[in-house]
């Protein structure tokens, strides 16, 4: 697997950058503030301190045209694939590192299974405000890969979703075969059998290799 620039033609299908938005204050809130695992990776869906700030508004209104959202964080360390996911509305994604994101195109998942070989891997250098697709499947970032070496500084992301998304999932009786893999508010799961997920029950809908960018 190659890993190419979010800024390359490759990305275009998937999302695109944002330009214009000032967050050097938001990035300096979220490394003072939040905390980063060595071994784990931690996600808050909204983060009172982070969405205090202008830009949290700027990003509703220019971003969202105006719609609520929800401004939190991912931090920590992976180098995995282990899932996919994706909801209704974009992921605006601004990291304080260097990180990789591993993305698939939701047209590719069929009866709710997807082949991981349908996966491609993109760098996106720290400071870049990135949006994703809501066609776009993608799951928790993987530490930047550097001169053939996993980076080992981790990561901190902001993420930004429309507001409600990644909290309790509702109580529903399944009218879709889709319904299956809601796994909370606004959140679609597909999990790779040797993932943690899949062993607490969410779908095992991916096939093949569960990627590793160490192995890259």
């Amino acid at each position: 697997m190659k890993i190419k620039s979010v800024f390359s033609h490759s990305f275009e299908k998937y999302g695109k950058v944002l330009k214009g938005y000032d967050v050097k204050e938001l990035l300096e809130k979220l490394d003072e503030t939040t905390k980063k695992p060595d071994n784990a990776v931690i996600y808050e869906p909204g983060d009172a301190g982070l969405e205090s700030l202008a830009v949290a508004k700027r990003l509703s209104a220019n971003a969202y045209g105006g719609m609520p959202v929800q401004v939190g964080y991912c931090n920590g360390n992976n180098t995995k694939l282990n899932c996919l996911e994706y909801h209704r509305g974009s992921e605006i994604n601004i990291p304080a590192n260097d990180m990789v994101l591993l993305l698939a195109p939701l047209q590719s998942v069929k009866k709710g299974r997807l082949n991981t070989n349908s996966v491609e891997a993109f760098y996106v250098p720290k400071g870049t405000v990135v949006q994703v697709y809501e066609t776009t499947l993608h799951y928790a970032p993987c530490n930047a890969v550097k001169d053939g070496e996993v980076s080992k500084d981790g990561f901190r992301v902001i993420i930004v979703l429309p507001k409600g998304t990644n909290l309790a999932k509702p109580e529903l009786s399944e009218l879709d075969p889709e319904d299956k893999l809601l796994w909370a508010a606004n959140k679609w799961l597909i999990a790779h059998p040797d993932s943690s997920e899949a062993k607490a029950g969410a779908f095992a809908g991916l096939s093949g290799v569960n990627i590793d960018i160490a192995g890259i």
